[in-house]
């Protein structure tokens, strides 16, 4: 009977025992490098998707907004809600957006630094009390100038003293807002501040310092009076004229220091 023998294999070390192909470890390390460029390429690009989705979330919120301002405003003799510290204008509004108050806040808001945007703690309702991302217009240059015909019975410094403490009973009148297509209602604030208020008047102004121009990259999303929503790049909504100002003169006052 003859001895069967077997030759040996002689590889070159990219097979195995089985006779498989295997990577050598310079092969390998050279996929993982191309692996590794190609994620590196890829993250930019998602990283900005993710941003255009939440950028996205956050105008449907405003758009909310927007609807259900008009809806208060249609049910309140043609006037938004008075500027009352106690009872502001997010639950003013809460019955209109359905009692979710998870459209006062942005998706973005907040990421960096983890925090949960802020609003007046202790407020004595759900809705002012809910982590909010926007604010809303405080039409202060319309009540610095002119003076308003209802406070004829007091000076216009007593007025203003109801007005910016939140006491002043009368909100404004939708018809008084000439440029409603571009005039701002609703825009993003930092998630630092607490403000339900967008005031041009209050500290110097705080359509810089705690209005947010660039959450979402370039520029911020706004709700304007006409019930629309729009993503605005900086500093658009500041220059060549002031969008949060509703008076000719102050849209173009209020836009020369920027």
């Amino acid at each position: 009977m003859k001895n069967i023998t077997t030759k040996q294999r002689s590889g070159t070390g990219r097979e195995d025992r089985q006779g498989q192909l295997a990577f050598t470890l310079i092969e390998l390390l050279v996929v993982i490098a191309i692996i590794a460029i190609l994620a590196a390429m890829l993250l930019p690009a998602l990283s900005k998707a993710k941003e255009s989705g939440r950028r996205i979330f956050c105008l449907n919120n405003l758009t909310q907004l927007s609807v259900a301002s008009k809806l208060y405003v249609d049910d309140n003799q043609g006037t938004y809600p008075p500027r009352y510290y106690a009872d502001r204008w997010p639950d003013k509004f809460y019955d209109n957006y359905a009692h979710n108050t998870n459209v006062l806040r942005c998706p973005s808001d907040g990421m960096a630094t983890h925090q949960i945007p802020a609003t007046v703690p202790g407020a004595p309702n759900v809705a002012d009390g809910a982590a909010r991302s926007y604010f809303i217009n405080g039409w202060n240059d319309f009540y610095y100038d002119p003076y308003d015909p209802n406070t004829n019975t007091m000076t216009q410094a007593q007025f203003l003293g109801q007005y910016m403490n939140g006491s002043w009973p009368y909100g404004m009148k939708e018809t008084c807002i000439t440029l409603p297509s571009n005039t701002l209602l609703f825009g993003e604030k930092y998630a630092t501040n607490e403000d339900f208020y967008m005031d041009l008047e209050e500290e110097g102004g705080n359509d810089l310092d705690r209005a947010n121009p660039t959450g979402h990259g370039l520029g911020s999303n706004y709700a304007l009076c006409d019930g629309s929503a729009t993503y605005i790049k900086y500093p658009q909504a500041l220059s060549p004229v002031n969008l949060w100002a509703v008076m000719q003169a102050a849209r173009i006052g209020y836009a020369l220091s920027y």
